[in-house]
This record gives structure tokens, C-alpha cells and sequence, in this order.
């Protein structure tokens, strides 16, 4: 996963230019910072980084012939979208991201359930984001899904 830029360069190509170098260090910091075994994917027309079926043949309860999601990210038209699904299902994971947030210097984001939306640059946690994907492997990430969503 060190070099996914070729994959992502279409996705890129088309992100409006004042947004595309802290893009490509959100998904620098990403896939340096994923536990081996996640893959990087283009998953919902966004740069993603998921579970792939070699590890998962189930795929997306959603969507069965998708790969799992994890994370995706994506330039918005007011913001930068970093979208991390293990927040979504696991309420102890959104606590300590939340408490990462309050003892930084950033303010706290715009959050959605598995969303957190970073209307300026200078408030993008880039070690925060880093910190948060170590917190779950693919094989922990599979026992989350399984239990939140695969009932």
C-alpha cells in the first residue's frame, strides 16, 4: 500500500486544484498508517482503502460484489470528507476520537456517523487521522462489521 497514487490518479485529476495536495497527504497519511491487508480501492467513485475478498469473500452486506469498505476519502464542494467505518460501529472508537480532538489544538469537526468533514485545511488532525487507522486490522475490522451490521 506505500504507493496507491497511480490508482487514485483519475480521482485526483478531476479534484478541484486548491484541494488536491491535502488530499494526496490524507491518503499518504492513510496508507502509511493501515495495518497490513487493507487494500486501496476506487469504492463509490472515492479513493478507499477496504477489505478485499481474499480476506472477506462476503464483501459488503450491502452491496455483496463490493469489497468491505474501511475508509474513503473524497473532495467535496466545501470540504474534505474523510470517511472511516470503524467510528460508525464501534462507540468507543468515536469516544476516543473525540477525546483525541478535545486535548489537540484542533476544533472539533463537522461529524457524521462515520463521516468527519474538514472545511480548512488547518483543521485536518493529519497524526490524529494517522493514529485512528492503527486502531483496527483488517481481522478486527471483519469481527466489528460482523457484529454491528451482519446480524
Amino acid at each position: 500500500m506505500a504507493n496507491n497514487n497511480h490508482m487514485f490518479q483519475a480521482y485526483f485529476d478531476n479534484v478541484a486544484e486548491d484541494k488536491t495536495a491535502d488530499l494526496k497527504k490524507l491518503a499518504s497519511v492513510i496508507s502509511e498508517s493501515l495495518p497490513e491487508g487493507f487494500e486501496p480501492a476506487l469504492q463509490y467513485n472515492m479513493p478507499s482503502w477496504v477489505v478485499p475478498f481474499e480476506l472477506y469473500p462476503a464483501g459488503y452486506h450491502c452491496k455483496p460484489d463490493t469489497q468491505l469498505p474501511f475508509i474513503s476519502i473524497a473532495a467535496q464542494k466545501n470540504h474534505l470528507a474523510f470517511y472511516h467505518m470503524g467510528i460508525y460501529a464501534n462507540p468507543e472508537l468515536m469516544e476516543w476520537l473525540v477525546n483525541e480532538f478535545k486535548n489537540s489544538d484542533k476544533k472539533m469537526p463537522d461529524m457524521g456517523k462515520s463521516c468527519i468533514r474538514f472545511r480548512y485545511k488547518s483543521d485536518i488532525p493529519y497524526s490524529i487521522i494517522g493514529e485512528l487507522c492503527k486502531k483496527l486490522n483488517p481481522d478486527a475490522w471483519i469481527q466489528l462489521y460482523e457484529s454491528a451490521f451482519r446480524k
